[in-house]
């Protein structure tokens, strides 16, 4: 498990990618929002799917998972 400065950086490094993956634009604090919410999304869906990730590149690829959905949820709503 990583502290409270890990889990921020891996918020902002999972927001970050996700904002790339899906063609978006946000400022620092977007991206740590978006990875948080992204980080408790993933954490709660992939495991429901069976898969998990372990490790600190398992936290980040689930963030930027749950992330990118956040993403596409909000471009569904937006239309």
């Amino acid at each position: 498990m990583t502290g409270i400065i890990g889990a921020i950086i891996i918020g902002i490094l999972a927001g970050f990618f996700a904002n790339k993956i899906m063609g978006s634009t946000g400022g620092l604090l977007w991206d740590l929002l978006l990875g948080v919410v992204g980080g408790g999304l993933g954490g709660w869906l992939l495991p429901l799917l069976g898969i998990s990730w372990g490790g600190i590149l398992g936290q980040l690829g689930t963030a930027i998972v749950g992330a990118v959905l956040v993403l596409w949820i909000a471009s569904l709503i937006k239309k």
